[in-house]
């Protein structure tokens, strides 16, 4: 394997965050960091529900750190916290200061620099789309898509990636505004991309059934919704995604095998232990259905 093959496998071996439960903290492609007993607290209190004392927590992190990238870094956990609560405006509120992070280091380290600017954009739309805000989300989406793109050779994350996450998105937004045949072109433009990069596919390919059991889901499809987020879940890096768990559990409830739904409801909030978009989604949802409190 040559040298330049090897160092775009590692490249693409990054590219997985925006669907991925990656801890929110850890930026792709950065030194891993330690977290400070505050942010460790604060993200418990996110898991637990009260979301408000976390922030209480974040909020002077933000304001106080004279460090950048830990400044960016609390900035991204408190998206996340807003997350939690379901809250689409207050979360792109923070994930655009980091963004804005991002963009001051796109002449020191471009390659990752538009890469964060695009992941950190993408995940406002999983936000967003998770708390109902369809027209936001594609803003933040298509927003992600733009920068990302703009990467410079020689390209560590390949455009391809991009137009697949944003066929994906796509496929999910149309989906849930009830418009199956733009769903259904949007689940073939997503074949496409993989189709069109090996080397990326073997890293997405696993994101394609979640794609087309969330279209079938919110189409009312849900013997092929169950397939396919089964099948999802069966693949390496699925069996233990809260979210994919949450769908499945809607997808059972809805063909009215409430005791299935119910575990996997439970299963969904067990799994949902790190601070991220699919978390604070199954953790909210999960709650809901389960009738689980949150501890005063």
């Amino acid at each position: 394997m040559s040298r330049a093959v090897l160092h775009r496998l590692i490249g693409l071996a990054l590219c997985c965050a925006a669907f991925a439960p990656a801890p929110a903290l850890v930026a792709q492609g950065q030194p891993r960091r330690t977290l400070s007993p505050e942010m460790r607290e604060a993200m418990r209190l996110d898991l637990d529900g009260h979301t408000a004392r976390a922030r209480a927590i974040l909020q002077p992190l933000i304001d106080t750190t004279s460090d950048r990238a830990a400044q960016a870094d609390a900035q991204r956990a408190m998206a996340i916290s807003y997350a939690f609560d379901g809250d689409c405006a207050d979360a792109g509120r923070y994930e655009a200061m980091v963004i804005a992070y991002w963009h001051t280091r796109e002449q020191a380290d471009p390659s990752n620099a538009f890469y964060q600017q695009g992941e950190i954009a993408d995940e406002a739309g999983r936000i967003c789309i998770d708390a109902g805000d369809l027209d936001a989300a594609e803003r933040w989406y298509r927003q992600g898509y733009a920068v990302g793109v703009k990467e410079p050779a020689p390209q560590k994350h390949p455009a391809a990636l991009w137009d697949f996450r944003l066929a994906h998105a796509l496929g999910r937004l149309a989906a849930r505004r009830g418009d199956a045949a733009a769903a259904h072109a949007q689940i073939d433009a997503a074949r496409r991309a993989l189709d069109s990069d090996t080397a990326m596919a073997a890293q997405q390919e696993r994101f394609f059934p979640y794609l087309v059991g969330y279209v079938a889901l919110y189409t009312h499809d849900l013997p092929t919704a169950r397939t396919q987020l089964t099948r999802a879940i069966g693949m390496k890096g699925g069996e233990n995604d809260p979210f994919l768990h949450c769908l499945l559990a809607m997808a059972d409830e809805q063909l009215g095998r409430h005791d299935e739904a119910m575990a996997l409801y439970r299963k969904a909030y067990d799994l949902a232990t790190a601070h991220n978009p699919p978390s604070a989604y199954a953790r909210r949802i999960a709650r809901e259905k389960l009738g689980i409190a949150v501890a005063t």
